[in-house]
């Protein structure tokens, strides 16, 4: 468990509260849709998915080193 808490930073922790927010006002406002989308933001967190957990957003660097070679811009009107 410790290990599985390290991993954890400030937008994480941020990410499952807002979720568990949503969940309570879902709840007392008998609006279900907001349990549902709230349990959902609440899981994403837990379970380290989403584009932030898994840095799916990178993109990867390049290995190719080749410079390109001079470029001829031309201009447009």
């Amino acid at each position: 468990m410790k290990n599985y808490l390290r991993t954890w930073n400030f937008m994480r922790v941020l990410r499952l509260a807002l979720g568990i927010f949503v969940i309570a006002q879902g709840i007392q406002s008998k609006e279900w849709w907001f349990v549902v989308m709230g349990g959902l933001f609440s899981l994403m967190p837990i379970l380290n998915i989403g584009c932030y957990g898994v840095s799916a957003c990178n993109t990867s660097i390049s290995k190719n080193n080749k410079k390109l070679e001079n470029t001829a811009y031309e201009e447009v009107c």
